[in-house]
């Protein structure tokens, strides 16, 4: 470099002026003002506007060859902008750089879409040329948030003094859930290691060897569907605390929370956070992930309608199933046309069967179904949902776990559709007291809620031979404006619970020693009591910065088909390769390459 810079090209102002400069970055937009040329360098930290007089002849000359994207250095003196051509959108609005020295580094094509904020290009050619996408200013003000994300994590953790422990990537594959990514030895014939789901067993391990304080920013890998919020590989801030409850846990991550929003973007958390059981957070919100920036709590109508003639309601409820409804404000005046298409939406996007409503109007409540109820069903109906005159109640009815889900859903619809949800709001929540298990019915079988390790409440050890299925577990989710944050639970560190936990997910005594073997036999030689939690990265940044997807605060991330089309990562390797690791692709497989 001929020119080595002395500011970026985001930091010069009026204090500067006079002062003799270099600046190095790419060219933005050029303008040719009748002799004069007028540039926007850009860097990661701002714009500075150049100014190429006629004055130097062949500096002027070398200017007019420049475009979008070339790469150089400019040396200079900074000027201030006339009064009317100040730019207060800009830091450097003020000044400018009058040229007397430019060389160009590299010069470049003209790239597939402009390196601008607000650009409507399709997300694939972005991914294809991220490394152009990821010029845009809006995408690096996201990643520059996560980067002081991690600053804030790593400061918090260290200063009390927990231990930042790297665990391995290469692993033994463990029953967690999703599919492992696996990776064949070439060393071990036949053998594969896993991509870490997560470093539970390990930071467990961490534990027993009397590292008490862990934490971890880890990448993680799951080989599942994709959505908008999913990728295959992520990154989540790992904990691990001994001789701890779950207060302790509550305490110190309210703290993180609180510190990371005010280093990144200002923002004051109030602490304690609310908490609120799972069996609450369902039949409030029908989610275990509610967003409470709003209200729409759900009422529930079954006792209420469980002798109606009306047997959508009193058979629902005599088998078992709920009546259950919401009370949107001042929508009562709803057309019919509109609540059809509202029916459909709903049948379609939640599964419900039907959308049954009343409208609080002026001469009274107008229920859909009336004919089939007494005017004394439909009266206390309205008091139970604290309708007022205007407003609109929305009722489903089905099984319960169905209905509270699809109540939810179209509570969230809403919210959205109504602008009912405070966006200028960080509402975080604890979830508590999850089911230790769930059972499937395809598998007929119990699988752990969280994950195998978690540990039932005291008071629920003896359910695990009597009633499994009502036994809580000491597990806790950290909510965030009805996303997920984090989650974790106090581990089970007693041998014998953890096989008897096993027992109940159908991991018998062989496939327990064969899985979890090492696990088992350190908790033999003195485990402490602990527990932990672990934060998706990703999605914290996302919620931070205001990016509709995960793609946008992850550097070079994959598409919905967990493919990079910019290096088009996963491709086939050579055949010598794949000898080596005594791998042998099928025919079917082999059709499809080719």
């Amino acid at each position: 470099m001929t020119l080595k810079r002395t500011h970026t090209c985001g930091e010069l102002t009026a204090e500067q002026i006079g002062r003799e400069v270099i600046l190095n970055g790419w060219v933005g937009p050029r303008r040719d003002l009748g002799g004069v040329i007028f540039i926007d360098l850009r860097d990661r930290y701002g714009v500075t506007q150049v100014v190429f007089t006629e004055e130097d002849e062949a500096l002027h000359e070398k200017a007019e060859h420049l475009r979008a994207e070339y790469v150089i250095g400019i040396k200079g003196k900074v000027i201030a902008r006339g009064e009317e051509n100040i730019n207060s959108n800009l830091p450097t609005g003020e000044i400018e750089i009058e040229a007397t020295d430019l060389v160009i580094y590299s010069e470049a094509e003209t790239p597939p879409f402009e390196i601008k904020d607000g650009i409507t290009t399709n997300d694939e050619v972005r991914l294809k040329y991220r490394y152009l996408d990821l010029r845009r200013p809006e995408v690096q003000e996201k990643l520059m948030l996560r980067s002081k994300f991690y600053q804030s994590v790593r400061e918090f953790y260290h200063n009390l003094e927990f231990a930042e422990v790297e665990t391995p990537v290469l692993m033994k594959s463990t029953p967690e859930g999703a599919r492992d990514y696996l990776v064949p030895s070439r060393v071990n014939p036949g053998k594969f290691f896993a991509l870490p789901q997560s470093p539970q067993t390990y930071k467990q391990l961490l534990m027993v060897s009397g590292y008490d304080r862990y934490f971890q920013i880890v990448k993680c890998f799951r080989d599942e569907d994709l959505r908008a919020d999913r990728q295959p590989e992520f990154t989540q801030i790992d904990v691990e605390m001994s001789f701890v409850d779950e207060e302790d846990i509550y305490a110190t991550h309210e703290g993180l929370m609180k510190k990371v929003f005010k280093d990144t973007i200002g923002y004051e958390v109030e602490t304690p956070f609310p908490r609120m059981t799972y069996e609450e957070a369902m039949n409030t919100y029908g989610s275990d992930k509610p967003d409470t920036r709003f209200g729409l709590e759900f009422k529930d109508f079954s006792e209420i309608v469980k002798d109606a003639e009306f047997k959508v309601f009193s058979g629902t409820v005599k088998d078992g199933g709920a009546v259950v409804g919401i009370t949107v404000p001042g929508q009562g005046d709803m057309g019919r046309g509109a609540i059809d298409r509202l029916t459909d939406r709903v049948k379609k996007e939640t599964g419900a069967g039907g959308l049954i409503y009343i409208k609080m109007q002026d001469d009274g409540p107008l229920c859909s179904v009336a004919k089939f109820l007494t005017d004394e069903i439909v009266e206390q109906m309205v008091e139970k949902s604290e309708a007022e005159q205007g407003d609109l109640v929305l009722i489903l009815a089905g099984p319960k776990p169905d209905v509270l889900k699809q109540l939810g859903q179209l509570r969230l619809m809403m919210g959205k559709d109504f602008d009912l949800i405070d966006e200028s709001k960080y509402n975080f929540l604890w979830v508590t007291e999850f089911p230790l298990l769930e059972w499937d019915k395809e598998t007929r079988r119990y699988h752990a809620m969280h994950h195998p390790f978690t540990s039932p409440r005291e008071e629920d050890m003896e359910l695990l031979d009597s009633d499994p299925a009502k036994a809580k577990a000491r597990a806790y989710d950290l909510v965030l404006n009805g996303n997920e944050l984090g989650g974790g639970s106090i581990r089970i560190h007693n041998s014998d619970v953890q096989s008897k936990v096993f027992e109940l997910l159908g991991i018998g005594e062989k496939e327990a020693e064969e899985k979890f073997g090492f696990l088992l036999d350190a908790f033999k030689f003195g485990a402490p009591p602990h527990g932990g939690i672990a934060f998706g990265v990703d999605r914290a940044v996302m919620l931070l910065t205001g990016a509709k997807s995960l793609r946008d605060v992850i550097a070079f991330p994959k598409n919905q088909k967990a493919q990079s089309p910019m290096d088009e990562a996963p491709a086939s390797v050579d055949e010598e390769q794949l000898e080596e690791l005594h791998i042998d692709i099928r025919k079917s497989i082999k059709d499809q390459l080719s």
